[in-house]
């Protein structure tokens, strides 16, 4: 169903940290050529000691507020879509309010994985269809925090970072044209964090035992992240009634080109369409959408009227893809 809707304005935060693939060299068995091969990613940045996601997340809201004219106090919602939240509860968006001051608009987190920007874009849609008029959503992520940086196999691929969008009511021809959205729990093994909440608590043994980091099946991940990508979007393109040739743009979730290449493939959009900043920045998680939003709608690669789709994969596991007339 046609939502209207408008982005108002995006921005981002990046910690000014640049960790490079050579500085990797140092820390873990791994090459400069071994990670560009198999991700694309040459250098991914880190927040400093004491960074939190709530403060990266402040950092985007409140450029994208002020790119959009309106003061925080103005949002009738904020929703945060982040694996890594500062606290268990409570949310890492009453944590932003906190850092801003802010009282009374609505505030809550989605818990999604690198599909929760995309999750919390159909939560504001839905919103937006009623009586709200501003709704912030942000994809935030301080991933640094929660790798094993022992570990070869996924520590080369995790970034941080944040990106905020603004929506507002659409005129009648800008909105979401289409979406597809759902997930299979069975799969949530595949991709997790095994220890820190209710099922294994913190102890001297799940800490010793790095449980509190992230555990992934890289082999099965790129096989079900490649299909619940491109059926999404398939799925989201063919309700807006769009052909894939009609995409202006294409922004997957930026977990490595191998995966964002063959999604692609799979969808039949032209390879031109498709925009990537994962050699920069690697997997950012829920804040790779909308950074690559921002940075797509700065190089002046969007314009009103485009058809931009967007589509991720996520810890659960989770998937979403939304089409937009900008």
């Amino acid at each position: 169903m046609f939502c209207p809707l408008k982005i108002l304005a995006t921005a981002r935060a990046l910690p000014p940290r640049v960790l490079t693939n050579a500085d990797l060299e140092a820390m873990v068995d791994t090459s400069d050529s071994w990670i560009r091969d198999r991700t694309g990613i040459r250098e991914r940045r880190i927040a400093a000691d004491g960074v939190a996601t709530s403060d990266l997340a402040a950092e985007a809201l409140l450029a994208a507020c002020t790119a959009a004219g309106i003061a925080p106090g103005e949002l009738d919602a904020i929703i945060v879509g982040t694996s890594t939240p500062d606290t268990l509860f409570p949310s890492t968006a009453c944590w932003l309010q906190h850092r801003l001051g802010l009282r009374g608009p609505a505030a809550f987190d989605v818990s999604a994985g690198c599909s929760g920007f995309l999750y919390g874009l159909e939560i504001a849609a839905g919103l937006l269809r009623g009586n709200a008029r501003r709704i912030a959503v942000v994809g935030a992520e301080v991933m640094s925090r929660v790798v094993n940086w022992q570990d070869r196999s996924t520590c080369v691929l995790f970034g941080d970072g944040a990106g905020a969008a603004i929506l507002g009511p659409g005129d009648g021809s800008s909105g979401v044209l289409g979406s597809a959205w759902g997930a299979d729990g069975n799969l949530a093994r595949v991709l997790y964090q095994p220890a820190g909440g209710s099922r294994a608590p913190a102890t001297l043994a799940t800490v010793a035992a790095l449980a509190h980091t992230v555990h992934m099946e890289g082999n099965t991940v790129f096989k079900h992240a490649v299909t619940a990508m491109s059926e999404a979007a398939t799925q989201a393109l063919a309700r807006a009634e769009i052909r894939p040739d009609q995409v202006d743009l294409l922004i997957p979730h930026q977990a490595n080109t191998r995966i964002m290449e063959a999604a692609r493939a799979r969808t039949g959009i032209p390879a031109d369409r498709l925009f990537s900043i994962v050699e920069r920045y690697g997997n950012m998680s829920a804040a790779t959408i909308p950074v690559a939003l921002d940075e797509a709608r700065e190089q002046g690669r969007i314009k009103d009227g485009d058809i931009v789709a967007m589509t991720a994969f996520g810890t659960g596991f989770t998937w979403a893809a939304s089409v937009l007339r900008w």
